[in-house]
């Protein structure tokens, strides 16, 4: 009976992860297959694999020798291997697919019978390496890892965009920024939020940046797979297991001596804490085929509240509080409560969970929630 009711649910779980995803999650790599002489080869085999994971995708030179790869997992490294009757196999490692981005790679195939060794790209090939559908900008996982972060948020990262100034882009208000996790639109619906995300009033986010693997802001692209925004969209990725079995622990600490001062009385605060603690691990349940991320996270943050009864520019005087404060118990048994300081604490608990089941070189799934 319990499986029965449980088992709809789960369906249901993995068809809405299915189905909200609108925005571009996923990368591609386009370019031409030519011999030594710069003539273009029809019909040559191109497969291009995974790294961590072993998936395989294939396709084949057109007519003008050109090559199409699409719905790529973001990042890498990918080994790509080129094959055509008559021809050495070409074979290359490349490092990264940045997130939503056409990467451009032509490779040349030697008539000789030597096999041509790995070669790790480490840059772009040439100037048009990168296939951009306007401004955009790619935080890589190994960006979100060294560089520093004050709140461990999204908006940390976002700021990288030249068009950025805080949470606006290119002037606009932040209220009209489209945010997309693995597809799934993730904004503040009431426009309240500072960050434009949910639970930016009680500052904590809607996810771990632990669990974030790779994000891209994009402006005024010319591109029919983004859309609902008129600021910038926001698109992030979420990690995902691999055929290696690895995870971490983490505590991030902020105290008073990382704020400044009170803005109004210019006091320095004695009981300001932010403290996020944590861990995720991932690996594979079947190598190659089955793979799945975990992460957990608590965060715990307290602040003191601003603007209080007697403080500089605030609407009351101590006294008239207190003079309010009387009213309401004398005359309606109310008690309005303390007026004077009240450190404001914040509790967010985030689980993360993610499969990815590559059902065949056509056919991959992932689901996340």
């Amino acid at each position: 009976m319990y499986c029965k009711k449980v088992l709809p649910l789960i369906l249901a779980m993995l068809a809405i992860s299915v189905i909200v995803n609108g925005q571009v999650t996923t990368s591609s790599l386009s370019g031409f297959v030519k011999n030594s002489e710069g003539s273009v080869l029809i019909g040559s085999t191109i497969q291009l694999t995974h790294t961590p994971t072993g998936s395989i995708f294939r396709t084949s030179s057109s007519k003008d020798g050109k090559f199409d790869l699409v719905n790529l997992t973001p990042g890498g490294p990918y080994t790509i291997e080129v094959t055509n009757i008559g021809y050495a196999t070409f074979s290359e490692t490349i490092g990264s697919l940045p997130l939503g981005e056409i990467t451009r790679f032509d490779a040349v195939l030697s008539t000789s019978s030597t096999t041509l060794g790995g070669v790790t790209v480490a840059a772009a090939r040439g100037p048009n390496a990168r296939k951009k559908t306007g401004a955009s900008t790619s935080i890589s996982k190994e960006q979100i890892a060294a560089l520093p972060t004050l709140s461990r948020s999204l908006q940390d990262y976002t700021r990288l965009t030249p068009q950025a100034n805080g949470n606006s882009f290119g002037g606009a208000s932040n209220r009209f920024n489209n945010i997309t996790i693995d597809g799934a639109v993730n904004n503040d619906v009431f426009g309240l939020s500072g960050s434009g995300t949910p639970g930016g009033q009680a500052a904590t986010t809607p996810i771990s940046l632990d669990a974030i693997q790779e994000i891209q802001v994009v402006l005024a692209p010319y591109d029919v797979s983004y859309g609902n925004f008129t600021g910038a969209g926001v698109n992030a990725v979420t990690r995902s297991g691999t055929n290696k079995m690895e995870g971490s622990v983490y505590y991030f600490l902020r105290n008073q001596n990382t704020i400044g001062k009170d803005p109004l009385s210019r006091a320095k605060s004695t009981t300001f804490s932010d403290k996020q603690y944590g861990l995720r691990f991932g690996g594979p349940i079947i190598k190659n085929k089955l793979f799945f991320f975990l992460n957990g996270e608590l965060a715990r943050r307290t602040a003191p509240t601003l603007f209080n009864a007697g403080e500089k520019n605030a609407l009351l005087t101590t006294a008239e509080a207190q003079e309010l404060a009387d009213t309401l118990q004398g005359r309606y048994q109310y008690n309005v409560g303390n007026f004077n300081v009240v450190n404001a604490e914040t509790q967010s608990d985030k689980v993360f969970g993610r499969l990815d089941w590559n059902i065949s070189e056509k056919t991959p799934f992932n689901s996340s929630s």
